[in-house]
């Protein structure tokens, strides 16, 4: 497994730009996959975006393809999530996760490391 922190969530006006950033630790990162998951009010945790252990693989929900952008710098053990064009539906708790399997995980049951979370509220 490894640690998750989270960080850049706030409030945004509908239109604007977040980036999200996930720290993380152990020595297990470099062979992880990983994340980000979001959860509104009322809803299931969905998935969000991912990317691979190398950071050229990336896969989208359809939600976010062409508007969020995942990345990662395992030298940094850092991961991003850069959020265009923000609307009031995109307003969750934001979750970076990991996972050591290979293949494209969707599924929050799949995925064995968790961050705390951190809120983004977009405002019409």
């Amino acid at each position: 497994q490894v640690q998750l922190v989270e960080s850049g969530g706030g409030l945004v006006q509908a239109g604007n730009s977040l980036r999200l950033s996930c720290a993380a630790s152990g020595r297990t990162f470099r062979v992880y996959a990983m994340a980000w998951f979001r959860q509104a009010p009322g809803k299931e945790r969905e998935f969000v975006a991912r990317i691979g252990m190398s950071g050229t693989s990336t896969y989208y929900a359809d939600s976010v393809k062409g508007q969020f952008t995942i990345s990662r710098d395992n030298d940094k053990m850092m991961v991003y999530l850069q959020m265009n064009s923000l609307k009031p539906e995109d307003t969750a708790v934001y979750y970076c996760a990991g996972t050591g399997s290979s293949y494209t995980r969707i599924r929050p049951d799949e995925y064995d490391s968790w961050g705390q979370g951190t809120q983004v509220t977009v405002s019409s």
